[in-house]
């Protein structure tokens, strides 16, 4: 378990005059680190892509890799390469990573850490508590975690809930000072709340009940979408979409986006959208994984999500201003884990293989993939830099 205090650093790598291809006069301590090196020709508008590799469960094998745009080089394993001082690693489940500022935030699940790195070199500026955290947002001062606050199933011989094990209060959702990386409050959500996001000084959190389908007081998956007013840091308002909600994303002109997971037997996964005045308008089934791109939402969804026996069918799509439109892509082999989109409008797609062994990340361009290379286990979260 790492401690979640500020450390200095000792023994990083040698100063390097590594030139950063979008501000130019930052070199960069990370500079003697060697990948793979992949083609970058035509990719513009960032320094680094981060991948955040989630690890298997209990294993402490969380990983952070990184695509370094100036010279192409896919590293593995940044996080341990540049905090040597760090021995037990990036922590036990990583299951967001965003970039705001200079600066990388990446949620630690099992080890109940947020970690913040400096993007400039990967070294690790603070570790800060917060208890089961999830996913990431931020406004101009702060950061804001999603939290299952405890939330955990525990399970019999015979796969039966030990309701004397088991906890299930509610989420919560805590702000963490950027400045001072200090935690500032904290706001009772839904249960078991997973993504969020900021807009027009709202910020609206995905509750998912994802441990709640199995205990009390429900057996049932949460399907709300809290709504907390940033000034006041309450929550002003609660709607209703669809069960087991994940991720939300904000197109910045007033849509609200959430995509669902539904229960995997009669509820197919789908995409959300809530306007302005808080309506709520659904636009597709098939939408398990999603990402933004400017004010377009691209979506996977697997038409055979029910069945344990058929192989995945991926359907393919994209959303913009709440209108369901068509997307091309040819995945070959790839199983979508976890996807984003470049600025230049070409696409990452995780493939997490079975799990267990490390997975593949691959480049699409105009829906045809450039190139794959080998991640970490479970390359499933993206941020740009």
């Amino acid at each position: 378990m790492k401690k979640a205090f500020l450390l200095f650093f000792s023994g990083l790598l040698a100063f390097a005059a590594c030139q950063d291809p979008v501000n130019p006069e930052i070199p960069s301590k990370d500079a003697d680190l060697a990948g793979e090196a992949m083609d970058v020709s035509g990719l513009s508008g960032f320094n680094k892509l981060f991948v955040l590799n989630e690890g298997q469960m209990g294993s402490n094998n969380a990983s952070l890799d990184m695509l370094r745009l100036s010279d192409g080089n896919y590293i593995t394993g940044v996080f341990k390469k540049m905090n040597p001082q760090e021995a037990a690693g990036l922590g036990d489940v990583g299951n967001d990573i965003a970039v705001a500022g200079d600066e990388v935030w990446i949620a630690v699940n099992n080890s109940g850490i947020v970690e913040v790195l400096s993007a400039k070199d990967e070294t690790e500026i603070a570790a800060i508590q917060v208890p089961m955290p999830r996913c990431l947002a931020f406004d101009d001062k702060y950061a804001y975690v999603t939290s299952w606050n405890g939330a955990v199933a525990v399970y019999g011989p015979d796969w039966s809930v030990d309701a004397e094990k088991s906890k299930n209060p509610k989420g919560a959702v805590y702000r963490i000072d950027r400045s001072t990386k200090q935690v500032a409050g904290s706001v009772e959500v839904g249960y078991q709340p997973e993504g969020l996001a900021v807009y027009n000084g709202k910020l609206y959190v995905a509750n998912s009940g994802g441990i709640s389908s199995s205990l009390p007081p429900a057996y049932s998956y949460d399907n709300t979408v809290s709504i907390i007013d940033l000034a006041s840091f309450s929550v002003s308002k609660t709607l209703e979409v669809e069960i087991n909600i994940q991720k939300v994303w904000s197109d910045g002109t007033g849509n609200i986006y959430v995509n669902t997971f539904g229960n995997y037997y009669s509820v197919h996964s789908g995409l959300w959208c809530i306007k302005a005045d808080d309506s709520v308008a659904k636009v597709s089934d098939y939408a398990a994984y999603t990402a933004i791109g400017g004010n377009t939402v691209y979506c996977f969804g697997n038409e055979n999500e029910f069945s344990y026996s058929e192989p995945a069918n991926w359907k393919a799509w994209k959303c913009r201003n709440g209108v369901k439109e068509e997307w091309n892509i040819q995945l070959g082999d790839i199983a979508p884990y976890g996807l984003t989109a470049l600025p230049d409008g070409s696409i990452i797609i995780a493939d997490a293989g079975d799990f267990f062994n490390p997975g593949k990340v691959s480049l699409f361009s105009n829906g045809v993939m450039k190139w794959t290379v080998p991640a970490g286990v479970c390359p499933a979260h993206f941020a740009i830099w």
